[in-house]
């Protein structure tokens, strides 16, 4: 039993390893090319190697770090090729849900999003970027929820990340805050119209925004892009 209980500690701490370090690498604190060590990362954090290596492992799945020769583990530079592919993959699963949702829709989750919208906006307003993409992804779940299809969320998930580090270095105002906030509000008066093509076509037009600014960031920021 003691065994049991220790795999299931180590569990916990990789997974609370891996959201930090998810964290860290979305919201450019790790920024691409950063090189991360084993040891370091489990002193820093208090904890054996073994969950630190798993939450590396778990990141190189989602494409987030990678083996180099010579170089050890790093954190990956942004992909243009990788960010549209997520991009393409979000739109086709995303649009999807807004056609079902246009259906039938959950009253509760309905009711939730008018909420998330309405603090998400306060949020842009005040230029906090961290907060507003919290209540971006709560209006996103809310969707899939209320759909009826909540594994939808969860095939986005992981992918999204590639497109939340290119959204830490184009949603750095309110004004560009503020303009994905009505772009949510015209998804929802849409489901509420019961209208699919024009939910689908807002939610197209709301995942393409990000490649507008893409060149003139790339630009700017050559050093974390491939």
């Amino acid at each position: 039993m003691a065994g049991n209980g220790s795999g299931a500690t180590a569990g916990s701490a990789a997974q609370r390893l891996e959201t930090e370090l998810k964290r860290a690498i979305v919201g450019l604190e790790l920024r691409p090319g950063t090189r991360l060590s084993e040891s370091e990362i489990a002193d820093r954090h208090g904890v054996s190697r073994q969950p630190a290596r798993e939450a590396l492992i778990a990141l190189s799945r989602m494409r987030l770090v990678e083996v180099l020769p010579q170089r050890g583990t790093v954190v990956t530079k942004i992909s243009v090729g990788r960010l549209m592919q997520a991009r393409f993959v979000r739109e086709a699963v995303e649009t999807a849900v807004v056609r079902r949702a246009c259906d039938a829709f959950d009253r509760d989750a309905r009711e939730r999003i008018d909420g998330f919208i309405d603090v998400q906006e306060r949020f842009a307003s005040a230029g906090d970027h961290d907060s507003f993409q919290r209540y971006d992804e709560l209006f996103h779940i809310a969707l899939a929820e209320g759909a009826g299809c909540p594994l939808a969320w969860e095939v986005v998930r992981d992918i999204k990340t590639h497109m939340d580090r290119l959204c830490q270095l184009t949603l750095f105002d309110a004004p560009a805050m503020l303009a994905l906030v009505e772009q949510h509000r015209t998804i929802i008066r849409a489901i509420d119209a019961g209208d699919p093509d024009g939910a689908a076509e807002a939610m197209r037009q709301h995942l393409t925004e990000i490649l507008r600014a893409m060149p003139r960031v790339e630009a700017e920021n050559p050093e974390l892009f491939e």
